[in-house]
């Protein structure tokens, strides 16, 4: 089984956020980056518990990016990954992205497409959607659970109050949370495997730039806490009602 994982770099998580001069972009001067979690736990791990299950198959890496991502690719490949291709070009849009994707896709003959639910940085979930529409293939979203019987695979999504058990044939793509496998720490022999492992970079295709950021703001500063003695109920009840406005 070939399986395709897209992964994406985001900043760390402790990582604070600042405008740059108008707003009309922000400051990443100095932040560090990781790759998204949900790529990497969730979607990564279990393309390879998949592959070592059956014992065939590979699991190859696709990044969009500058080569400044080659080091987060790396990662991936310490944990595991075969190979990876990066198309080399700066995500301009999901949209921009899916395209990307699905042209390296397209003549791969992959059987599973896996992404991470999310991106922590700005929580799309747009481009694994957007992939399986411009490949003509099904999508599961959210997937916390996922076995595969030969080309079928059985997948649980959690949906309100309960779960949701769905099957469905390969090819077919993926969005993996939270439960779907557990993170993997890549050990010295897979560092050092990393550097010699594959990685191709191809040149993007011509895509429109459907959507523009205008412009970013950071939330209101939150307020100061205020302590109240356990005995004083009034001012508490007060504050309740006069500022907070809750009763």
């Amino acid at each position: 089984m070939k399986m395709l994982v897209c992964v994406s770099k985001t900043p760390e998580t402790t990582t604070k956020i600042k405008l740059a001069g108008d707003g009309s972009d922000l400051d990443m001067a100095g932040v560090k980056y990781i790759m998204n979690p949900y790529d990497e736990w969730y979607a990564l791990v279990r393309a390879l518990e998949l592959k070592e299950a059956s014992g065939s198959g590979s699991v190859t890496l696709l990044n969009v990016g500058s080569a400044d991502n080659d080091s987060v690719i790396r990662k991936g490949l310490a944990v595991g990954a075969d190979d990876a291709i990066r198309v080399n070009a700066e995500g301009q849009g999901s949209l921009f992205i899916a395209k990307q994707i699905a042209a390296v896709a397209k003549d791969g003959g992959y059987d599973v497409l896996f992404f991470g639910k999310e991106t922590i940085d700005y929580n799309g979930s747009e481009v694994g959607a957007m992939v399986a529409e411009l490949l003509d293939i099904a999508y599961v979203s959210e997937a916390s659970h996922m076995e595969m019987n030969g080309s079928t695979a059985t997948i649980t999504r959690d949906i309100e109050g309960g779960v949701e058990i769905v099957e469905v044939e390969a090819p077919f793509a993926i969005s993996s949370a939270k439960g779907l496998a557990e993170q993997r720490i890549p050990n010295m022999r897979g560092i050092m495997m990393a550097k010699r492992k594959p990685l191709k970079v191809v040149e993007p295709v011509a895509a429109e730039v459907a959507t523009k950021v205008t412009h970013y703001d950071l939330p209101a500063e939150k307020s100061a806490v205020k302590l109240i003695e356990p005995d004083n109920m009034d001012e508490l009840v007060r504050l309740l009602h006069e500022e907070a406005k809750v009763i």
